[in-house]
């Protein structure tokens, strides 16, 4: 860390700017194999992750192939950013070909230590607006952690499924779901990066793409509802060539609960509340 407490990095504001192109949206439905929404079209849920890029030049980047240190981010030098989880509220959809706009907010910032070493909690708030109108808030937890050694064994046994679809990663899904997020983070393609310098036995699965991918099959699974909210954590990371299962089952009948399970344990988590 710096001179500068977490502290300084509270209320620090970010602007970004999409016209949430026809032609991206093509590229991330080829990433997801899904079928490509049209203009006007409804933005699939969660698609947003892959818009609203806010792209640095090499000069800054770290050796894990994030921006370095400072900007609208906290400092943290020497340690490693992972994406932990975070909360969302659908009031309407986004759309495809329309100007929007999302402003970001540092919101918390805290840090904490835990069994692994000194942990940096980062908390960021997104707003995202079409034509001025409120559609998408989002609430996204980073966890920066002191380099050790991951959590590859889940110690939580997963529930019984209503459904379940699997899904075996490969490297060319995570090089494509990079591509379309724009995301430079080493642990996604870079296998000598991650064996050498993170300890990770191969490639990490994005927790945004097995976020999608959880929202997904629970759709799939209750045609003709849509999802009001949904609040999603990472406990563990998915390996790639290592197939894992997205299931869920209802919670009576306004929402349900998520996860992404791998040998009987639990991997991810996810709640979601449906519109009425």
């Amino acid at each position: 860390m710096t001179s500068e407490g977490p502290e300084a990095w509270m209320g620090r504001t970010e602007t970004c700017t999409d016209n949430i192109d026809i032609s991206h949206a093509k590229r991330v439905a080829l990433a997801l194999n899904e079928q490509a929404p049209g203009p006007g079209e409804a933005l699939p849920l969660l698609w947003h992750w892959a818009m609203f890029i806010t792209a640095q030049p090499y000069s800054v980047l770290g050796r894990d192939g994030h921006a370095g240190p400072g900007g609208f981010l906290p400092v943290a030098e020497g340690r490693n950013r992972m994406w932990a989880g975070g909360r969302l509220h659908f009031a309407q959809n986004l759309r495809i070909g329309v100007p929007s706009e999302r402003r970001s907010t540092v919101s918390n910032v805290v840090e904490k230590t835990g069994r692994t070493g000194k942990l940096l909690f980062v908390t960021v708030q997104h707003e995202y607006f079409q034509d001025g109108v409120l559609c998408v808030s989002e609430e996204q937890d980073l966890v920066y952690r002191e380099p050790t050694p991951p959590k590859l064994i889940g110690d939580q046994a997963a529930p019984a499924p209503e459904w379940s679809e699997a899904i075996t990663p490969d490297p060319v899904m995570l090089f494509r779901y990079s591509a379309v997020t724009f995301n430079s983070h080493r642990i996604h393609y870079d296998e000598p990066y991650i064996t050498q310098h993170e300890g990770y036995p191969g490639l990490v699965v994005h927790g945004p793409l097995i976020a999608t991918f959880m929202s997904r099959a629970c759709l799939h699974a209750n045609p003709g509802r849509e999802i009001e909210s949904f609040s999603y954590r990472g406990l563990r990371p998915l390996i790639v060539s290592r197939t894992f299962q997205v299931s869920g089952r209802l919670d009576g009948e306004a929402g349900a609960s998520l996860w992404a399970e791998q040998n009987g344990t639990l991997a991810h988590q996810a709640s979601v509340q449906f519109k009425e």
